[in-house]
């Protein structure tokens, strides 16, 4: 009886959460989901800084982060890619075929696993090399490495599947995901790394037991009787009809992610040449400021996904359009936000990161030039995560090539060649690129935003 009773409630708590992506007030709705998003972004962060604090001590350990970052991106490729088409099937009713798409991802994170892991651990001496790894640090980073890929399994289900519990509308669990890999990792660390007297090798293994935790957390969870989205045997293969799509949409955040650090590259190798190392250190300054001002609007979006993929898969458009205008709103006045204390009191975000005085006056004055166009960034990110949101693969392909590759690392160089301040004219590269990118953006998404909503408006009738 009482077993009975606990699959009624769990029975109506799905039906709850389904019914409130079709049917809440979609503000409410939208601050629900967004603020344990916007959670898991900064707690995410944090312990990345603080990770980052313990293997920038160790020699050779940062080198491996390029590499780090690519391993992510393949998880990004399939969690991105398959968790707003899952969206969009529940939003029609077709509940298998969602389920088909979450096992078709978890045979494709297998499969990748297998052949990151292999790959890394047979070339991560070439590998590491060509990310910068030097003969005094080389043997360092790939001590690291060959323990860290030895947990690439984990790495990918954690953060790949972890998008398909946020695409059904529960983002506390997600956030959960999140603070307990990070919570684990920042405790496991000093214990390894100093405790047991591991140095780097105590690290990289310190990172795989806390993925392996939130791994079997997501696991569980999507194994469970909670998820509206189960992983079943059935559904755990490989069939191209289905999988293909899925990278088609997943190849735009995969290039986000795996493209930064050729951007830093770009950006390090032509300060260090035009205004020397405190110019490199103001640079690694101005994207830390970055990437932790721009962490809400990563949650934010993340908490329309569902919201958006749902109503345009049950061909509501109101609820589509009015998701993507609250969360335009917000992204806009965020950034604004962000633009202003950036201009403003530059010396209050760059003073979080050095107390050096040379540093410290340098990186405010290119911190007004390299966030200049801050102010209409949220343009950018809510606009390219709605097409996301909409299983639009072509669209955000174009988008994630056009900013960073088509635009921003060609103006890194050709700038220094019109103006007489060379370190100057790298730095407005940044809002140079931006600014044109949103145009681009917010041009292409009127045209097919509008033709979505005429669509949508014909099922309807």
């Amino acid at each position: 009886m009482e077993q009975e009773i606990k699959e009624q409630i769990i029975a109506k708590e799905q039906k709850d959460k389904e019914k409130a992506l079709g049917s809440e007030r979609v503000s409410s709705l939208l601050f629900r989901l967004a603020v344990p998003a916007i959670a898991a972004q900064i707690i995410n962060l944090l312990y990345n800084m603080v990770d980052r604090m313990y293997i920038g001590h160790i020699p050779g350990a940062g080198v491996t982060l390029p590499a780090i970052m690519l391993i992510s991106a393949f998880a990004a490729l399939i969690g991105f890619g398959g968790a707003p088409r899952a969206s969009i099937c529940m939003g029609r009713g077709e509940h298998d075929r969602a389920e088909e798409i979450l096992g078709n991802c978890v045979a494709a994170i297998v499969v990748l696993s297998v052949v990151l892991t292999i790959v890394f651990q047979i070339f991560g001496r070439n590998i590491l090399l060509l990310f910068g790894a030097s003969e005094q640090t080389l043997p360092y980073a790939v001590s690291y490495m060959r323990i860290y890929t030895l947990g690439t399994v984990f790495v990918q289900f954690s953060l790949g599947l972890n998008s398909f519990i946020s695409a059904q509308g529960f983002t506390n669990v997600s956030m959960k995901t999140t603070l307990i890999g990070a919570v684990l990792n920042i405790i496991l660390d000093p214990v390894f790394i100093f405790g047991l007297h591991m140095g780097v090798q105590g690290a990289a293994l310190a990172t795989i037991l806390s993925q392996a935790v939130s791994c079997i957390w997501v696991l569980v969870f999507l194994c469970g009787k909670r998820t509206m989205l189960r992983i079943r045997k059935c559904n755990i293969r490989l069939t191209l009809s289905v999988i293909l799509p899925v990278l088609a949409l997943g190849v735009s955040p995969f290039i986000m992610q795996s493209t930064e650090s050729v951007l830093q590259i770009c950006f390090n190798t032509s300060l260090l040449k035009y205004g020397g190392n405190t110019a490199v250190g103001a640079m690694t300054i101005l994207t830390s400021v970055m990437q932790f001002s721009m962490m809400p609007l990563q949650g934010l979006t993340q908490g329309m996904q569902p919201i958006v993929s749902y109503n345009f898969g049950a061909g509501n458009g109101d609820r589509v359009k009015q998701a993507f205008q609250l969360t335009l709103i917000s992204c806009l006045s965020y950034s604004t936000l962000i633009w202003a204390v950036s201009m403003f009191c530059p010396q209050v975000l760059a003073g979080m990161f050095t107390d050096e005085a040379e540093l410290l006056a340098y990186a405010s004055w290119s911190m007004r030039v390299y966030m200049a166009a801050s102010c209409i960034f949220g343009a950018q990110i809510a606009c390219q995560q709605t097409f996301l949101a909409l299983g639009n693969a072509k669209a955000s392909l174009f988008l994630a090539v056009l900013r960073k590759i088509i635009l921003l690392i060609p103006l890194i160089y050709i700038l220094p060649a019109i103006f007489s301040d060379k370190a100057f004219a790298v730095f407005l590269a940044e809002p140079v690129a931006d600014t044109l990118a949103v145009v681009t953006t917010v041009s292409l998404f009127l045209v097919t935003f509008q033709k979505t909503m005429r669509k949508l408006k014909k099922i309807e009738k």
